[in-house]
């Protein structure tokens, strides 16, 4: 572990360039996302859009402006148990919060529909599967973590200022794109089943506490920082890690809606049986006979009468009038 110091920075310079270009853009987040749930709401009144939904997002938007604006995002560069803080509120709970507000849900609701065909075809296009599958959410939020605190990357971001802020933003799309796989609202095609996502989530458990019992014990961690900090950021890491995995697991259970099963009707004795051969196709009947699956109303329409009769002559005749006025059997 280097104790040696940070890279010298001012905070006064860091801080005020957050609030002028970081404070707007999280406004102007808000002012969208409101507009285009009023918009929801007046399209489908009966419909409407959740309130907790709208809720989890603006939550999401003032975690992040808690993380990245002054004091927390002023010195989080030259204190580390500042940065970890920053770690757990940018790429684990903002990112919950604003997939629990589903964005592109709203977004389908509300975009034209030439817009929102395309925004469907782009979700189910190979690329976007590939992006949102379970180990590709995975190796980026998670796996991430161990090229950052092993290796002297996370040192290089702490010299250079716009690579902290590339840090930022890979903490928060890393970790809406995990969140989005595990427990998101939002549609995902590629999704897979509940009992594959919480393998993955226990895998992000079991890796970040690894990681943070490593960078406790001093093992193989490249950080510039004091000895004391590293071992309270790796705290933080820990107990932080593992309330924001928890908060996703019950996101998990509580969004997930189960199938409803259904039962078949036990076979009526002396009706067809379950292993008989299926029913003909309309299309495959032979001609000259009625077909079974022909829709009643088709027959209703053209005001045609059908009339089955036998060979002999006395046989009682069958037939069935389907004229507008109503079907009867003689």
């Amino acid at each position: 572990m280097d104790h040696g110091p940070h890279a010298p920075q001012n905070p006064a310079d860091g801080g005020a360039l957050a609030v002028l270009l970081l404070a707007p853009t999280l406004l102007l987040c808000t002012g969208a996302y409101l507009r285009l749930a009023h918009q929801a709401r007046r399209r489908n009144p009966a419909r409407g859009w959740s309130r907790w939904r709208t809720a989890g997002f603006l939550a999401g938007l003032a975690l992040l402006a808690l993380a990245l604006l002054p004091p927390v995002g002023a010195r989080a560069h030259a204190d580390f148990r500042l940065h970890m803080t920053q770690h757990l509120l940018v790429g684990m709970y903002a990112p919950l919060a604003l997939v629990l507000g589903a964005p592109l849900t709203l977004l389908l609701r509300t975009l034209p529909t030439a817009r929102g065909r395309q925004l469907s075809a782009l979700l189910h296009s190979r690329p976007a599967r590939a992006l949102v599958h379970p180990a590709t959410a995975w190796l980026l939020s998670t796996g991430s973590l161990v090229a950052l605190y092993f290796t002297p990357l996370y040192n290089a971001t702490t010299t250079f200022p716009a690579g902290h802020w590339l840090l930022h933003a890979h903490f928060l799309l890393a970790g809406c794109l995990f969140a989005h796989v595990v427990a998101g609202p939002d549609p995902a095609p590629a999704r897979p089943g509940v009992r594959a996502r919480l393998v993955w989530l226990g895998a992000a458990i079991a890796v970040h506490a690894v990681v943070s019992q490593l960078m406790y014990g001093g093992f193989w961690v490249d950080v510039r920082a004091p000895a004391a900090e590293v071992r309270t950021a790796a705290e933080i890491m820990y107990y932080g890690g593992d309330i924001a995995e928890l908060l996703l697991a019950a996101a998990l259970i509580t969004t997930w809606r189960p199938e409803p099963r259904t039962r078949r009707a036990p076979p009526r004795p002396g009706g067809p049986s379950e292993h008989a051969p299926p029913r003909r196709p309309a299309e495959h009947a032979p001609p000259g006979r009625p077909s079974e699956h022909v829709p009643p109303g088709h027959l209703a329409d053209q005001r045609t009468v059908c009339r089955v009769s036998g060979p002999e002559p006395g046989n009682r005749h069958v037939g069935t009038d389907t004229t507008a006025g109503g079907g009867r059997e003689r």
